[in-house]
């Protein structure tokens, strides 16, 4: 089976004025249908930028990445908005909800973009919530959630639309110890139970041990990778 994430010598850099500032260098990565990827590496080494350019939200200056069956390097605009849509979903660390929706409404945001009748909509949030186990917290707004409640809402969004891939930066990074060991146990159950691909941006050692590979970023290089 060919893997799910093929990148292809992929550059970055970045322009202030005219000094040229280089975030990733010449990488090249191989991740498999249901991995559970953690991405190590010091502040300013380009993980968040890979994890960008993986969803198509950042445009490499060169290489190449093929998600699927689809070569995202070569989509613009629209096209890439709509494959991005579906294809992706994104767990940021200070979870991005929006404070004047319910659990309900924020998780049913992504599915406003798609073709789905109301009820099929209803359907599709009911069972991402149920999954993150927050059926209960439904109508609740996020200054009604514990942080770790309103991560489960943001992951219950980040699936909603049934993506190929999860990336997720820094999960548990804002998070105390008891509910990022939930959010952790949660992602794996993501992982083992429903095949999931997960790209784990993380500085803590302990949240990369739940992961099944580690790799290592320095100053843009894939510098180790352990199984």
């Amino acid at each position: 089976m060919p893997p799910i994430v093929e990148v292809k010598s992929l550059t970055k850099i970045y322009y202030r004025d005219s000094q040229k500032i280089p975030v990733l260098e010449n990488l090249s990565l191989l991740i498999d249908d249901g991995e559970f990827l953690a991405l190590m590496g010091p502040s300013g080494s380009g993980k968040t930028t890979l994890l960008n350019c993986l969803a198509g939200i950042d445009t490499p200056s060169s290489g190449s990445i093929v998600i699927g069956q689809e070569e995202i390097t070569k989509l613009r605009g629209k096209s890439l908005a709509l494959w991005r849509s579906q294809n992706i979903g994104f767990i940021f660390q200070l979870y991005n909800l929006i404070p004047v929706l319910t659990a309900f409404q924020n998780v049913e945001l992504p599915l406003l973009l798609t073709k789905l009748s109301r009820k099929e909509r209803h359907e599709h949030v009911e069972t991402a919530l149920s999954i993150v186990g927050l059926s209960d917290r439904i109508h609740h707004f996020p200054r009604q959630l514990s942080g770790g409640q309103e991560q489960r809402v943001a992951i219950a969004r980040a699936i909603v639309s049934d993506p190929q891939l999860l990336l997720a930066d820094e999960p548990t990074g804002d998070l105390d110890a008891k509910s990022a060991d939930e959010i952790l146990e949660l992602l794996s159950q993501l992982n083992k139970e429903y095949n999931k691909t997960i790209i784990m941006v993380t500085h803590d050692p302990r949240a990369a041990q739940k992961s099944g590979r580690v790799i290592y970023l320095d100053k843009g290089v894939l510098s180790e990778q352990k199984e």
